[in-house]
């Protein structure tokens, strides 16, 4: 039985070897390049929730939900007064109004109505990887505009740590 093994091998070896070579070359894959914004991505979205949360007690709906339902977050997000929750919303509501009626639908869709991206994909008709690319550059957009008016901070790294004996 081992000597017919040791026959076939060469053979089914020699054969393999002559399959791969008439393979096409594979293509060379774009490197993948990410935005220093891509750190915030979360910091964004969590704003964001916190953006739905605090209007619904201040007493009025997000003028981008409209009627519909969605699902709700518990935060321990402190507010001083009604006043910095009034701003709070207006500062967030203005940054969103500067964003693309697109990007807009996405960051409603995903952020403040929690749907998964496949299902928005699924009702705007886009494939996933599309959905996707166009969701991160609408966070990112929004994340510069947040950094703007200093809803966010810019992270700072120091290179030496201050060492104290």
């Amino acid at each position: 039985m081992s000597a017919a093994v040791a026959i076939i091998l060469p053979s089914v070896w020699a054969f393999a070897k002559t399959k791969t070579s008439l393979r096409r070359p594979r293509k060379k894959r774009r490197p993948v390049v990410v935005s220093p914004l891509a750190f915030y991505s979360k910091y964004t979205e969590g704003l964001l929730r916190r953006y739905v949360k605090l209007s619904m007690e201040a007493g009025r709906a997000p003028s981008l939900l409209g009627r519909e339902m969605f699902r709700g977050h518990v935060t321990n997000y402190r507010v001083r007064s009604f006043d910095d929750v009034v701003i709070f919303v207006h500062d967030v509501d203005s940054c969103l109004k500067q964003l693309d009626p697109t990007q807009l639908q996405l960051i409603t869709r995903i952020a403040l109505q929690e749907y998964t991206q496949l299902e928005v994909s699924c009702m705007l008709d886009l494939p996933i990887r599309t959905l996707i690319r166009r969701y991160d550059r609408a966070l990112e957009q929004l994340t510069r505009l947040f950094l703007d008016r200093g809803l966010l901070e810019p992270l700072v790294a120091c290179q030496e740590a201050e060492i104290r004996l």
